[in-house]
């Protein structure tokens, strides 16, 4: 005799989301064209008195608002979903600068200054020998490697703790914004080994290349833009799978969650991680590009700005931190130009009033205007 529970049917799971709507993967592939085929093209292939030709400088640009937009994306993961605003992200955006600025020093070799096989800074301050944290800073591939190791692991020790504690709201991000800070104070100390205050500068090589030809600028544009592309890709797989899920059940109602039976510690560690590691991926990326790295990346103000391109972008979306992090810098190297002296107190006012005036952001007012769009359109048909 069957029992009435073998005889019922199986449960039917949820169909899971696609990844991209078909808008969303003809946007991507625009994207893909445009840094890998199109920019190349305006500005390797024209000539300058071309009128179409796209200037160096814009290239340098463009490649910085990549890696500001991949820091966006980490913030992201963390404060969108996960419901932890971080105030020190500054400081995994400077520790890969750093390692990346390390082995960039190193491929000067005798052409510094002072002809030493030492860092100019060095050698003017008499050390006879590199201190044993520059151990691994000829080799390229160890640096790829420290890249993702030191921020990660930084991350992780401090993240334990943190989240182990229960230290939750406006605590927790004032103790990664000191915690950021009392990095920066570290990092300006001479006997530290990190330049100090100048940090480091005059790179001349990367892998025995070039590094302010024009191809190289080109090459690292390019990086700089499929690590976003990439990293926006797989966080939009993540965050629509079962470990999303939970990132927003944390966000939303962690008492729950735990009622549940779950953990939330390994979740919120797991983001945390992989939201510095994308942090030191962005400014490994960034050095090279922009000549130099010092204590001041490790700024209050850079760690708040990380949060407003969030913020002005829509948290929750992906797409819209990048759109933020593309649209304050590109207002903030204007503004820079014109009044560098009203810029910060414009940060203040936009952090502010985006979030009394505009929680959601770019993408939250793009989506109101489509519904009232479709809406219009129904009353008209």
């Amino acid at each position: 005799m069957t029992s009435p529970l073998s005889a019922s049917p199986p449960l039917a799971l949820p169909t899971p989301p696609a990844l991209l709507s078909r808008a969303g993967w003809i946007g991507l592939a625009l994207a893909v064209l445009t840094a890998c085929l199109v920019v190349p093209l305006l500005n390797l292939a024209l000539p300058p008195q071309h009128p179409l030709h796209l200037d160096g400088y814009w290239v340098s640009l463009l490649g910085k608002f990549c890696c500001y937009a991949l820091c966006a994306l980490a913030m992201d993961l963390i404060w969108g979903f996960t419901g932890i605003l971080s105030l020190g992200h500054g400081l995994y955006f400077a520790l890969g600068g750093y390692v990346m600025g390390m082995y960039l020093m190193r491929q000067i070799g005798t052409d510094g200054q002072y002809r030493s096989t030492l860092p100019d800074f060095m050698v003017f301050l008499d050390w006879k020998s590199l201190p044993w944290h520059w151990t691994l800073s000829d080799s390229f591939l160890a640096t790829l490697l420290l890249v993702l190791l030191v921020p990660g692991t930084v991350a992780l020790i401090f993240g334990f703790f943190a989240f182990r504690s229960r230290i939750q709201g406006v605590y927790f991000s004032i103790i990664t914004q000191a915690m950021t800070y009392a990095a920066m104070l570290l990092f300006f100390r001479n006997e530290t080994g990190f330049g100090g205050n100048n940090g480091f500068t005059d790179f001349k090589r990367i892998l025995g290349l070039s590094i302010t030809t024009p191809g190289m600028r080109m090459l690292l544009f390019v990086m700089s833009a499929v690590a976003l592309i990439g990293a926006y890709l797989g966080l939009r797989w993540l965050t629509r799978a079962k470990f999303g899920r939970v990132l927003s059940a944390v966000r939303d109602a962690e008492s729950r969650l735990m009622f549940c039976g779950y953990s939330p510690l390994p979740y919120k560690l797991a983001a945390w991680v992989l939201s510095a590691l994308l942090c030191g991926v962005a400014g490994a990326l960034y050095v090279p590009q922009v000549g130099i790295i010092n204590p001041s990346e490790m700024s209050v103000a850079n760690s708040i700005e990380i949060a407003v391109w969030a913020a002005v972008g829509g948290r929750g979306t992906l797409a819209g931190p990048i759109a933020g992090a593309f649209a304050v810098n590109g207002a903030k190297s204007w503004l820079t130009q014109v009044a560098p002296e009203f810029w910060l107190y414009v940060l203040g006012a936009l952090f502010v009033a985006v979030t009394l005036f505009m929680p959601d952001g770019i993408a939250g007012l793009v989506k109101r205007l489509r519904r009232k769009r479709a809406a219009a359109s129904k009353e008209a048909a």
